[in-house]
């Protein structure tokens, strides 16, 4: 598997762009994206799991019913939600993608990011799809990325070649997402494209897989949105003997690449949380069975009290246990061992459940790297599983207090 450039335009056939149409008071800010294919894929997506949804996510679901689609629309700055005209709004930007980019409705993804409970204007939308089109390009992943973006501080774009039956093929990736992060679908957009060949329902299958062990192991700050969306889409242009079962082979190939893709943003989405100044990974191994290993990690990733010692640099690893005991796991206290890892070096801090003689000293130093590991062992089998968060800070508070005035 070999890194590249171009983000969903890395993969055959796949043009963006992104643009400043109004919606966001920013000028200087993107807030319209807009993501096509020369043909029409094989399209699939997983959607929050908050019962107050979107708009746009309910009419995405509709447009999906046949596993197909061609476009991929979002605006930033409205989410479009809880809104008594939003399905109108979020079917009107499908008509307009029709309109413009001469790709039928019903076979446009549409989403839409921002404050909730927000009227959203379509004039502006409308106003902007004919430079929107028209800058479609190649080249356009990082415009697109760009006008996905809210609370973001960093782009968050990649993409893989890897080989299925000796063809070449190609995977890339945008995401959204630094607040209202949480696991369960967290809260997040991120768009995929590939020009693999797979049929709508294997597609569904690897990317249902796939979020168990990545998007749902992501957490800044405990708050399920009511918008989030992982889709992705397939354009075949890669022509490979098609996949059209698990049992086929090249699915593991196209599934090992698409964990690529889906981890790095989840390391991304993490590493960006509001405010944050730590990524923070745990790493779970030694469980009986995977979902002990995840509800373990997912527990530990969430600590409220563990993210504000790592923002510390404290090594206060009684707030592990402590998550740990609280998760809910069938598992033997008696038995976990705990270690913190970072650039600086590895420090252990807790074997057989019990706290063991370590400097602190080493241990702050280790914790004031910019990406800290939390490698917990749970000495009962052979089941692993990582989570993703990141350290709260004073920063959080301040850039929710006013997030909408």
């Amino acid at each position: 598997m070999i890194k590249t450039e171009g983000g969903v335009c890395a993969a055959k056939g796949f043009k963006a762009s992104g643009i400043h149409c109004g919606i966001r008071k920013n000028k200087l800010k993107r807030d319209l994206a807009l993501i096509v294919s020369e043909v029409k894929a094989s399209a699939a997506a997983t959607y929050t799991t908050n019962l107050v949804k979107g708009a746009p996510l309910t009419v995405t679901k509709k447009n999906l019913g046949d596993g197909y689609a061609q476009a991929i629309i979002c605006n930033s700055g409205n989410a479009n939600t809880c809104n008594a005209n939003g399905i109108e709004i979020a079917e009107g930007m499908c008509n307009l993608v029709e309109q413009y980019a001469k790709i039928p409705a019903n076979d446009v993804i549409v989403a839409s990011t921002g404050v909730i409970g927000q009227p959203l204007d379509i004039t502006p939308i409308a106003d902007g799809m004919p430079s929107l089109v028209k800058q479609l390009d190649f080249s356009g992943s990082r415009y697109a990325a760009e006008g996905i973006m809210t609370t973001d501080t960093k782009l968050k774009e990649i993409a893989f070649k890897f080989q299925v039956g000796g063809k070449m093929c190609t995977i890339g990736g945008i995401a959204k997402g630094s607040g209202m992060i949480h696991p369960n679908m967290a809260t997040m957009l991120v768009f995929i494209t590939t020009d693999v060949n797979i049929t709508p329902a294997v597609l569904q299958t690897a990317l249902s897989e796939d979020i168990k062990d990545s998007f749902n192991m992501v957490s800044v700050d405990g708050d399920t949105s009511t918008n989030d969306m992982c889709c992705i889409l397939a354009n075949g242009l890669a022509e490979n003997k098609c996949i059209d079962s698990v049992l086929c082979d090249g699915y593991d190939e196209f599934k090992a690449a698409l964990f690529a893709v889906t981890s790095y943003l989840c390391r991304n989405i993490a590493r960006d949380g509001e405010g944050a100044t730590r990524l923070m990974e745990v790493t779970v191994s030694g469980a009986e069975t995977k979902e002990i290993a995840r509800t373990v990690a997912k527990s530990v990733a969430c600590s409220s009290l563990l993210k504000a010692a790592i923002f510390g640099a404290d090594a206060n690893w009684g707030r592990v246990l402590c998550a740990i005991g609280y998760s809910g796991a069938d598992l033997d206290v008696n038995k976990v061992g705990v270690s913190f890892k970072s650039a600086a070096g590895e420090i252990e801090v807790c074997r057989n459940g019990a706290g063991v003689d370590f400097s602190e000293e080493i241990a702050k130093k280790i914790l004031l790297e910019e990406e800290i590991t939390i490698l917990i062992t749970l000495n009962s089998g052979d089941a692993a599983a990582t989570a993703w968060g990141c350290d709260l800070t004073y920063d959080y508070v301040k850039i929710n207090g006013d997030y909408r005035t």
